[in-house]
């Protein structure tokens, strides 16, 4: 299948591109500002499906808005309508935006460009795909161009200020990879002559709410705590801002806690699922010696050797699990017992631990008894 993306080296383009190339049996072509019309003729001819995704948001110049957005896309338009190959089946999907319904320069020229495309229906063997996309956010955008989450995600992970002019503004937003797949399932279009589609995943946020959440995961390297990811909008979030954290500082230092038995760090830790946490204890040393009445908590040892050791308060019998890092084993530690561990090899062992509530001092919940009477 021969494919070609127009604005190919534009925010859209580059995610769509790279997805294109994972796609077996597809031959792509690339057209952007930088090349000629007579490379645009050439692939328009070739091309079984056109991305068209070309256009101007924030140009220099008022008038490039109809130059860019409406004109090129009537040439490609023509383009298509004189080639001599449209006795094949060719689709056109067109990138349009939520404002071709408003009295502003950008809105009318991308609506003047969708009438273009729409007229291609009346040409036999073209298939106009048009999407009105909202808010497009994610990895390759940039700030002050294509997106506010953009912006606000640059400029917070950036530790600069944010500009909130309408905090209850409520903005339509779509996620980079749903509207890549959404394009996708073009590629096999079977007999579907629909003309107007919608990425199938649209989320809604107030600016408030969305500088909220961008600062919850900005601060998710010095807290570790991890909001909800099950919201679907939280996650894309915090996937796009790290991809405005500078590449030279995505490492962080632990903080690390040593004592006579080794050393001690939390990983990450959620309201919603607890936390993790790693230790290191010398040879010959036990962990524990302690029970909890409501946290329950999970060992694995991926380090070394180990006996790990449970006791019901109110009996006498010890029940031990002997571990290595052999023989990966993940070991629960049940309400009511009181437990430890035991570095019985020759080097330090390191235990990943997850507890299901985060540690409170508070209310440690952890209450000293030893196993072994």
């Amino acid at each position: 299948m021969q494919v070609l993306v127009t604005g190919a080296y534009g925010f859209i383009g580059q995610n769509l591109v790279q997805a294109l190339r994972r796609e077996q049996g597809i031959d792509i072509a690339l057209f952007g500002a930088k090349d000629s019309m007579d490379h645009l003729r050439t692939e328009v001819e070739r091309a079984d499906i056109i991305f068209h995704l070309a256009g101007a948001n924030r140009p220099a110049e008022t008038s490039d808005f109809e130059k860019i957005n409406t004109n090129l896309t009537s040439t490609i338009c023509d383009l298509l309508r004189s080639s001599d190959s449209t006795k094949r089946t060719k689709q056109i999907v067109f990138s349009s935006t939520i404002q071709a319904t408003l009295d502003n320069p950008y809105g009318k020229s991308k609506l003047a460009a969708e009438e273009c495309v729409r007229n291609l229906a009346r040409t036999n063997n073209i298939l106009p795909r048009i999407y009105r996309l909202p808010n497009v956010f994610g990895k390759l955008s940039r700030p002050h161009y294509n997106s506010v989450v953009a912006t606000f995600c640059s400029q917070i992970a950036n530790k600069q200020p944010i500009h909130i002019s309408n905090p209850e503004h409520e903005l339509r937003l779509v996620y980079i990879d749903d509207v890549v797949q959404s394009f996708l399932r073009h590629l096999n279009p079977g007999h579907d002559t629909q003309q107007d589609w919608q990425v199938d995943k649209e989320h809604r946020c107030t600016l408030q709410g969305l500088a909220d959440r961008i600062r919850q995961v900005d601060a998710i390297r010095d807290t570790l705590l991890i909001p909800d990811m099950s919201d679907p909008l939280t996650k894309a979030l915090h996937t796009t801002y790290l991809s405005f954290v500078d590449p030279h500082k995505m490492s962080t230092p632990a903080t690390v806690k040593t004592d006579p038995r080794g050393w001690l760090f939390e990983l990450t830790k959620s309201k919603a699922f607890g936390q993790v946490f790693v230790s290191s204890t010398l040879p010959g040393v036990t962990r524990g010696n302690h029970y909890h009445d409501s946290k329950i908590e999970k060992f694995c040892l991926v380090q070394g050797d180990a006996i790990i050791r449970l006791r019901k308060l109110d009996a006498s019998d010890v029940i031990e699990y002997p571990v290595n890092d052999r023989e990966i084993r993940i070991t629960d530690i049940p309400p009511g017992y009181t437990h430890s561990i035991e570095n019985v090899g020759a080097v330090p062992m390191i235990v990943l631990f997850w507890a299901n509530e985060i540690f409170d001092p508070n209310r440690p919940d952890t209450h000293m008894e030893f196993v072994l009477k």
